[in-house]
Parts: C-alpha cells; structure tokens; sequence
C-alpha cells in the first residue's frame, strides 16, 4: 500500500494554495503530503506559505525541506490541515492517535478551517474499533487509569517501544490503547473516557474531516466529502 499512500499524500498537496496556513499532519500517508508540499515550495509554486505541524517528527521532515514553520500559538488560524487516519467510517467518525500524536493533532484540527484526511482503502470501515483506540494519559496515577479501563472491559494496554520501554508522547504522557474490536456508539463512549480523571485525550475524531480521500490498489483516488454525506 505504500504507493497508494504516496499518490493519495501528494494528490492532497494539490489542495494547498500561496498564501496558506498550512497543518502538517503525522503518519505514513501525511509523509508524502508534506514531502510534495516541499517540493511545491522549493519549486517556486507556494512562495508565501506557513506551516504548522502536529508532531515534532513531522516538524523536523518540514525543516528539511526548507517549509517556513511556525508554532500553533503564533498563528491565527490555519487554512487547511492534511492528516493520515487509523480509521475512519463514510459518517466521518475516525480514529487517530496510531503514531502517537493524537493530542497535538486534536489541538492543530480544532484551529483548522478546513480537514482533509488521507488515506490507503484498508483504512476505511463500516464500524471502528478493529484498530486499537490510542488514549493518552499523564503519567502520575497512570496505572489507575489502566485499571478503571481494564475493568470497564476495555482491554487496555500500555504502548512500548524497543521491547518494555513505555512510549512517550511529544507531551511527555503515556498511551494507553484499547483494544475493542468495535465501536457501535463513538459518541458515548468519547464521553465516557474523557470523564476519566487522568485521561488528558482520546484517540476519537469525530466530525472534524471535511473531505476523506482514499487511494485504492487500482490506482483510483475516492473523494468523500462532507456535503455529500447522508447520515
């Protein structure tokens, strides 16, 4: 699927235009976005643009590549933000959080005028929850909060990284991910885990993405948008 990501990230670098606030998002597919949009910028294409980024590994692809970057807090508001998903429904219901970035993800798209996500067709569901949902916690009390969630049923466990060494987030917190299998209310259950003291975010993407593009294995690039979604 590697080549449908890269024809679905640099289709998307078609959407931004001179003049733009830009958000850079994490992932796989969000790679190839950026690195087009890089290409576009040192190309003379996109001579007046900014860009914001939801990780620092993303910040530190957009330096390479020359892209002028800015932090959240230095911009008003940013025009277009281009991001992977884990999964997602048609209804625009999506997980993120895979790469461990879903907290400044969440903060980038609520400061977004416009959401694009981008994605290969194995992303796209009739129901979440097959992908496990990423729960960022802080991490004093953590395992409480693992506790609360393992006896709710919901299969927790820590993310690690090289062998038993726990994942730090750029925030410096924990993942914990669920794993569920499926998701039949996201809505309540978004709630329900919020409500949890020590639960600094959550991994559900509910109704930010305007426009889904889906790269599938014959080539062809899906286009759902919002206006034309019956729920």
């Amino acid at each position: 699927m590697e080549e449908a990501k890269k024809r679905v990230g640099k289709y998307a670098a078609s959407y931004v235009e001179d003049g733009m606030v830009v958000g850079l998002g994490t992932g796989s597919t969000a790679y190839w976005f950026i690195e087009e949009v890089g290409r576009r910028f040192q190309a003379g294409e996109l001579d007046n643009i900014l860009t914001v980024s939801t990780s620092d590994r993303s910040s530190e692809q957009a330096l390479k590549l020359g892209l002028p970057l800015k932090e959240i807090d230095d911009v008003n508001h940013i025009d277009l933000l281009v991001d992977g998903a884990d999964e997602t429904t048609r209804q625009f219901a999506g997980i993120k959080g895979g790469g461990g970035a879903l907290l400044h993800e969440k903060i980038i798209a609520e400061q977004s005028d416009k959401i694009i996500w981008i994605m290969d067709e194995s992303k796209l569901v009739d129901q979440l929850g097959k992908f496990p949902l990423p729960v960022e916690v802080v991490r004093f009390g953590s395992w409480k909060v693992y506790d609360a969630f393992a006896s709710a049923g919901m299969k927790p466990s820590f993310r690690k990284v090289e062998g038993d060494k726990l994942f730090i987030t750029d925030s410096g917190n924990y993942i914990i991910d669920l794993h569920l299998e499926e998701i039949p209310n996201p809505q309540v259950l978004a709630s329900e885990i919020k409500a949890k003291v020590g639960v600094v975010e959550h991994g559900l993407f509910l109704d930010y993405a305007d426009i889904i593009l889906v790269a599938q294995a014959d080539g062809e690039i899906i286009k759902i948008e919002r206006s034309n979604t019956a729920n």
